[in-house]
């Protein structure tokens, strides 16, 4: 959601600029800086950016400068007489050379110049700048766009690789049973005469009873669920950044009760990965619209 584009345009013995820049952010947080005396275009200059953007950190700034000559330009001739007269009687009095003429207008005073500002620029003028925001927002949309377009193949990439690790943990998981079997039978041969021989019966309930609490097959169906749902979000919704961080905390979510569920390093090993994968797509997510 990163972008800057500047659009300048002139009239009526103006010309003014906008500059638009985005960077990443969960919502759609809009700063407006305008020339004084140009606060009245404030509310549309934030509907039009609001109609075409739903996320990001936004910042919009306008420039307006007179076109050409500089502003009005006037003499106090009382005070220049003062001065002149002053002059003549230092030079009088003192055998001094004339005074130049550029010396007497930098007096203090002597000439004042008054800058125009945003303030005087007519309202005939509003829609021809907005136009030029505009441009600026379309600027900026089709540069966020193109962002977008090279962060998709990296988050198709890192939904891939979640998939594969989903059909690692799948594979792992369904050793669980038979390991833990073999765990207990280790335990309890360990415990040796202090613990008598469990029927073969009770055995098979108590290893049943494990294996049914690490059964981790509804969070990997969960995380296919989720792999298609955000596939299918990257294939069509165009705005789909929202969905796309969701969709994330559920995949986090799913990993880390593969985690606590598993009773296999490898299992574990595999759901620490997933869930460094799922961190790479949540920051990814931040990035597009």
């Amino acid at each position: 959601m990163t972008g800057f584009v500047r659009a300048a345009a002139s009239g009526s013995g103006w010309r003014w600029s906008w500059e638009a820049r985005s960077v990443n952010g969960r919502g759609l947080d809009l700063r407006i800086r305008l020339p004084a005396g140009l606060d009245r275009l404030d509310h549309q200059a934030r509907a039009a950016a609001q109609r075409r953007f739903q996320r990001g950190s936004l910042s919009l700034m306008l420039s307006v400068e007179p076109e050409g000559a500089p502003g009005e330009v006037t003499v106090d001739r009382a005070r220049l007489d003062a001065w002149l007269a002053l002059e003549a009687d230092l030079r009088a009095r003192h055998g001094l050379a004339p005074a130049r003429t550029d010396g007497i207008l930098a007096l203090r005073g002597v000439v004042e110049s008054r800058e125009r500002n945003g303030a005087e620029v007519d309202e005939a003028l509003d829609a021809p700048i907005l136009a030029s925001l505009e441009a600026a927002l379309e600027g900026l949309a089709a540069a966020r766009a193109e962002e977008g377009a090279r962060i998709a193949p990296v988050l198709l990439g890192l939904l891939s690789e979640i998939e594969g690790l989903a059909a690692r943990a799948r594979g792992l998981a369904a050793l669980q049973p038979d390991a833990l079997r073999a765990r207990m039978l280790q335990q309890l041969a360990e415990f040796g005469a202090a613990v008598p021989p469990l029927p073969p019966e009770r055995l098979a309930q108590e290893v049943a009873l494990l294996a049914s609490k690490a059964d981790v097959r509804e969070e990997l169906d969960r995380l296919a669920a989720h792999v298609a749902q955000a596939r299918a979000l990257l294939g069509g919704e165009a705005q789909s950044g929202r969905k796309l961080e969701f969709l994330a905390q559920e995949f986090n979510r799913e990993a880390n009760t593969l985690c606590s569920k598993s009773s296999d390093l490898e299992l574990t090993r595999c759901g620490l990965e997933l869930k460094a994968a799922i961190d790479r797509l949540r920051e990814q997510s931040a990035n597009i619209e």
